[in-house]
């Protein structure tokens, strides 16, 4: 009986700790100068969680709490090796990656966004991925351009 109890426990912890890895884009891996800081930062909390996931004494919670960091880690450091650096545009006549564009919707809405790579965008906050599909719409164009999103127009206010 306790072999059976030991074959289920290590089965569930294989489950639990084999994690795949996190997917990875295939667009270019595009990022700001604060992009790549946030990316650093987050490999360096990432390998603190898992030295301290490291020090548990029990092989099976070990191992539980060290998963997500470990595929954090591969992550994250893959996201660093192929980090291409963009510097801030050097012209606000058009839209370009890492810009602040402001544009009204045609429900009046007024919107304001900076243009940035996938891992640092955060609509909430006021980012979006330069793949998104209106940053898409947005890069090259200037201010008072028109462009339609999904059977609505987006008018460019500003750019910086």
């Amino acid at each position: 009986m306790s072999l059976a109890i030991t074959k289920e426990e290590g089965a569930e912890t294989a489950s639990e700790t084999l994690l795949p890895d996190r997917p990875v884009s295939p667009h270019p891996n595009l990022v700001t100068v604060a992009g790549l800081k946030a990316l650093e930062v987050q490999l360096h909390q990432t390998r603190a969680a898992y030295e301290a996931a490291q020090k548990i004494e029990e092989v099976n919670e070990r191992r539980r709490q060290s998963a997500i960091p470990l595929r954090d880690m591969r992550y994250f450091a893959a996201r660093l090796r192929t980090a291409q650096v963009v510097s801030d545009p050097t012209s606000s006549d058009t839209v370009a990656f890492g810009s602040t564009v402001t544009f009204r919707r045609d429900d009046g809405r007024v919107q304001t966004y900076r243009i940035v790579g996938e891992d640092e965008a955060d609509p909430k906050s006021g980012s979006i991925s330069f793949v998104s599909p209106v940053a898409r719409l947005l890069m090259g164009k200037a201010v008072g351009d028109v462009v339609g999103a999904s059977d609505q127009e987006l008018e460019i206010i500003s750019i910086s």
